[in-house]
């Protein structure tokens, strides 16, 4: 074994133009960027690298009782402690990951184009506030993230904003469990259309079509899905360096308080370092953002860093759930596809002010699994026969039609430090504030009456319903560095650089005023590739 790969070395670089803290989706389109355009990038990431080699293994943990979710990836622990505060527990461990990759090492897939109206809320229906920003800014942008993921998709949503090119490649096609659902939407009027997933459809990018091995959260053990570690190795490829097992501890500034000079991050030996750079570039994701910023507060931020406005950690959302699950008289084929195929974006932009906004998913992962079900029988059918008569029993005829929902920002919902708990290096953990208004248990209510007409369509034996008062997160941390044209009322502005510090960049869902109801990754990868245009520009 090579000294780099027993013992790298994790020592600071004498020079860098730019230092990036985060190696997921944000920070590895960055440096990827900023690499190959010839600048001296340092990427600081506080999880390990993870050998691609044993992701058939960590398929198996995801597929085995025997092992916890958080096992597949290696989280918990002191080092991913975290509180939660509030009405509503927030899970946040329960889908993330912390090292080289990031969460997309075990996200699902989905890539959206937010709506023109997801930047307009305010001026459209008089409720939260407008982006800066609008779609026509990041539309050239959106169409070279989707590029550079790898995007299967169709233009057949009429509902989904402008586009001026095709998708890199095919959108999959309809499973068999969407026939079902087609039916009965076509019946109530509902239109349905495809998904667009960051899987390939077919060989794109060096990597394989799916193998459908369909346990795609949270490990696609082929490659087909992609996930940052592309990226990753692009940037390496280019020259930049990526540090892991590598947590930054804090962000020290200047004598002026105008720029930040190091970030100060830790090493498994026990060892502190000074990354110094020209800029600065926080992809940490909205819960270690705003933290970090906190964790750096000095005599002359006694509040944190970038944080003038009072509003770093404010206004943290996630998107919500509205599911509706049973069972039919007939075959569903439930668990052949682990990813969503068909969607439903009709409803999305007419809620006004009385709702925000969702969209309806056709699950084709409703239902236990056979592995699953054979796995956790236990003493009830242990082998041979009886076994297979309970899978038999037991599946097969499942469905569910699930949603997400936006969550209206609210400056209560926050992310702030818990002093009396600390992490594997003394720091404060994240406390999570989170509850949800009114307006958002409408628009859960408005979904799930939807999907109760659509299961009622079908004759379904309804099993379980997911509304307001059960719903859960969809772990899309977002808003806590919200962007804006007034310091005094955000964060960072429309480039995405701090009011506050003028090296200080943030890639990241943090900056969202509003989060809509798609799935964010694309967005994020839109928004760090316009960031990583203008520090090509400032270097």
């Amino acid at each position: 074994m090579s000294r780099q790969e027993s013992d790298p070395d994790r020592t600071p670089s004498p020079r860098a133009d730019v230092c990036i803290v985060g190696a997921g989706p944000a920070g590895a389109l960055v440096a990827s960027e900023l690499a190959t355009a010839g600048h001296d990038v340092v990427v600081l990431d506080a999880g390990p690298r993870f050998d691609p080699a044993d992701r058939m293994e960590r398929m198996e943990r995801r597929i085995r009782p025997a092992h916890g979710p958080l096992s597949v990836w290696d989280m918990g622990g002191e080092r991913d402690a975290f509180t939660s505060e509030g009405d509503m527990y927030y899970p946040l461990n329960a889908a993330r990951v912390k090292g080289v990759g990031g969460t997309t090492l075990h996200w699902q897939g989905m890539v959206y184009r937010l709506h023109e109206a997801d930047f307009e809320r305010q001026s459209r229906d008089g409720v939260t506030d407008d982006w800066p920003i609008g779609y026509d800014d990041l539309q050239t942008y959106y169409a070279e993230a989707e590029s550079e993921l790898g995007v299967a998709g169709a233009d057949d949503n009429p509902f989904a904003p402008p586009r001026e090119e095709p998708y890199p490649m095919p959108a999959f096609k309809p499973s068999y469990s969407d026939s079902i659902f087609a039916r009965a939407c076509e019946e109530l009027g509902i239109t349905t259309h495809s998904s667009p997933n960051a899987r390939n459809s077919e060989a794109y990018d060096g990597r394989v079509p799916c193998q459908g091995y369909g346990t795609c959260k949270p490990v696609c053990p082929s490659g087909a899905k992609y996930d940052a570690t592309v990226h990753v190795a692009r940037a390496e490829e280019a020259g930049a360096r990526v540090i892991d097992r590598a947590p930054v501890q804090r962000l020290e500034h200047d004598s002026s308080g105008d720029t930040i000079e190091a970030a100060v991050y830790a090493t498994p030996d026990g060892e502190e370092h000074r990354q110094e750079a020209r800029q600065f570039v926080l992809a940490a994701g909205g819960i270690e953002i705003p933290r970090l910023l906190l964790l750096s507060k000095s005599e002359q931020y006694p509040d944190g860093l970038a944080n003038s406005s009072g509003l770093v950690g404010k206004y943290f959302m996630d998107h919500v759930a509205a599911r509706v699950g049973g069972t039919i008289d007939q075959e569903t084929r439930q668990n052949h596809v682990g990813f969503i195929t068909t969607e439903s974006h009709q409803f999305y932009d007419d809620g006004g002010a009385e709702r925000g906004p969702f969209k309806l998913e056709f699950l084709n992962y409703a239902g236990p699994s056979p592995v699953g079900e054979a796995l956790t029988s236990g003493s009830e059918a242990p082998w041979g026969d009886s076994l297979l008569e309970h899978i038999r029993e037991s599946y097969g005829n499942y469905l569910e039609v699930t949603g997400l929902c936006a969550q209206t920002p609210q400056k209560s919902n926050r992310v702030e430090l818990n002093p009396d708990v600390t992490d594997d290096h003394g720091n404060p953990v994240p406390e999570i504030h989170w509850s949800i208004d009114d307006r958002t248990r409408r628009t859960i209510e408005a979904a799930n009456e939807r999907q109760l007409a659509i299961m009622d369509e079908l004759g379904a034996d309804v099993g379980w319903v997911v509304g307001p008062d059960n719903t859960g997160p969809a772990f899309h941390h977002m808003g806590t560095t919200r962007m804006g044209e007034d310091p005094a009322e955000s964060v960072v502005d429309p480039a995405c650089r701090t009011h506050d510090l003028d090296n200080c960049w943030v890639a990241s869902s943090s900056v969202f005023v509003t989060g809509g109801a798609l799935n964010p990754t694309l967005t994020i990868a839109a928004l760090s590739l316009r960031v990583a245009d203008r520090l090509d520009s400032e270097l």
